[in-house]
Order: structure tokens, then sequence, then C-alpha cells
């Protein structure tokens, strides 16, 4: 199933930056997301508790052949590996790594737990611009939707947000 991981970091661990705690989950994910695309990394002011670092943003997509849970389970263990502690973090403040499921197919899901397609995806400029970036490297079979998430991007266009470093 083709899917859409947004990863964020605002914290350091273990003497890695967030931008090397994003490279280190990106290999990590890289063991279970066949055909991982990878886009920039973007610097954008945290939102809701702005009170906080910039965080380090990118999208990450590819074909996970398990469940939803399954790839929820997974994705707990990496952000577990760099420092991520969900029993002592504030509700949107900072962290070494988040990662949430944005898309997972055209599957919907609104659980307790988890909810897809990401119930903020289209308010967060720091998910939509990586986003459509890794869609057009595949525009053959995105169109429709990189057309839908550049508009939805339009809507949100006074968010900061920074490319740092471009993949081509």
């Amino acid at each position: 199933m083709f899917v859409v991981l947004g990863l964020g970091s605002n914290k350091s661990f273990d003497s890695k930056t967030p931008q090397e705690l994003l490279s280190c989950a990106v290999r990590r994910l890289s063991g279970f997301i066949e055909n991982l695309e990878v886009s920039s990394v973007y610097r954008s002011a945290a939102m809701y508790v702005t009170d906080q670092e910039d965080f380090f943003n990118m999208v990450v997509s590819g074909n996970y052949s398990g469940t939803p849970h399954q790839l929820l389970d997974q994705i707990h263990l990496v952000e577990a590996e760099y420092g991520r502690d969900r029993s002592k973090e504030i509700r949107n403040g900072p962290r070494s790594l988040d990662i949430d499921i944005e898309l997972f197919g055209n599957l919907k899901v609104n659980e307790m737990d988890l909810i897809i397609p990401h119930e903020r995806m289209c308010e967060r400029a720091f998910v939509l611009k990586p986003l459509v970036e890794v869609l057009k490297k595949s525009a053959d079979d995105n169109k429709a939707d990189i057309v839908f998430y550049e508009e939805e991007l339009k809507k949100i266009k006074d968010q900061k947000i920074e490319c740092l470093s471009a993949r081509n």
C-alpha cells in the first residue's frame, strides 16, 4: 500500500541534532517501507504551542505491506529509539522525533488511536509542501492529488516554512 509519513523534530537527543535525527529515522523507515521517496528538509515555526524552537520537517512515501496499526506500532518504536517518550511530553510541545501517518493509500481510519488521512494534514504547510514535492516525483500517478494539495497549500500560504536541503 502507498503510504505517506510526516516527520518532525525540534529537540536534540543523544548528541544528535534534530536534522540528524530525521536522517536516522529515514534510514530506519527504509527497513520496512519499500521504494522510499524522501522530500527536502524544511524549517517551520512551531504550531499550537508556539513557545518552542522551530521544527525541522520532511515527508517520506513508499510502499508498506502491513496494516495501518502495524505501521503505527513500527513508527512508535522508531520514535522511542530516538528519544520520544509520550508519557513525559507536552502535547504539541518539543520532541526529538514525531512520525505521523498522513496517508495510507485511499484508506480512511477513524479510531481513538489512529486517524487517516491525518486530521490536521491540510492545515500544515510543513506537511503539504514536502508532500507535493514527493508526489511530483511520480507525477503520472498523482496529478489530481498534486493539484488538490497545491490548492490546500495556497490557503495557508502565510505559514513560515523554509526549505533547508533541496532533494532532486
